[in-house]
């Protein structure tokens, strides 16, 4: 895949910029965007900085706010070389220290959002972008890429979609997988993350013959900030298949 064909997940910081709707208003707009049923005695929003948000800090800071939609990646352990993440880590870490910034600290996030708009892009072209091209190269075994395990997870997914969470949008890869969906409660993500990893992981071994890890600890999330930035992700999921050269059987897509 050439690099400069990679559709970045994210959207420009400043399109989002100054954005603000009611709880009312998002719910509307996300109705008629992309006629989501309230199956859940719940309605769907975008982050607000001003109200509570829950923060658990593993290896990667995971934030969550109660009815937020969030885009969610998790991969499988194979899917990214070790020196590919050493460098990755190394590099973000340097960057950070050059903009006064302790990356060992762990509210580096709070203080990398109160740097400009400018440079706040420069780090999530560097590194955000920069991780998600390195999925779609597509490293490891990729098991995804047969049928059967990617009709595991679509299933795991859509199995308590309306009753745990409501999902909008997801995509299969050969080693990876995005989602937008959004949780009653701040405690649910991770939770039902783990939920969703660990039945999989069962399933995909016991059809592959595998054993040990097949999904890496962490994910990757980030709540979802406008409607701009939720059409973008809509839109990065649909056409992540296509920019990264699958054939059909390949990959699983859904939207609703």
């Amino acid at each position: 895949m050439d690099s400069s064909t990679f559709s970045s997940p994210f959207l420009n910081l400043e399109d989002c910029a100054g954005e603000h709707h009611s709880e009312s208003d998002v719910y509307f707009k996300l109705q008629r965007s992309t006629k989501i049923a309230t199956i859940l005695a719940m309605e769907l929003h975008f982050f607000d900085r001003n109200e509570t948000a829950a923060i658990v800090e593993r290896r990667l800071p995971h934030w969550s706010q109660s009815g937020v939609v969030c885009f969610v990646t998790f991969r499988t352990h194979d899917s990214m070389p070790q020196h590919v993440v050493e460098s990755w880590h190394n590099e973000r870490k340097n960057w950070l220290r050059r903009h006064s910034i302790n990356p060992e600290h762990s509210g580096w996030r709070l203080s990398l959002q109160r740097l400009e708009l400018s440079l706040q892009q420069e780090f999530f072209e560097a590194f955000s972008t920069r991780w998600h091209w390195e999925l779609d190269l597509c490293h490891g075994e990729c098991v995804l890429r047969q049928p059967a395990n990617a009709r595991i997870v679509a299933e795991s997914l859509q199995h308590f979609n309306g009753v745990k969470y409501l999902l909008t949008d997801f995509v299969i890869m050969p080693n990876h997988v995005h989602l937008l969906t959004a949780f009653r409660d701040d405690d649910s993500m991770l939770k039902q993350c783990e939920e969703w990893k660990r039945f999989t992981a069962r399933k995909i071994n016991a059809h592959t013959g595998n054993r040990g890890r097949c999904w890496q600890q962490d994910g990757f999330d980030h709540l979802v900030r406008s409607e701009a930035q939720f059409l973008h992700f809509r839109k990065y999921i649909a056409n992540n298949p296509i920019n990264c050269g699958l054939k059909n059987g390949e990959f699983l897509l859904h939207s609703k």
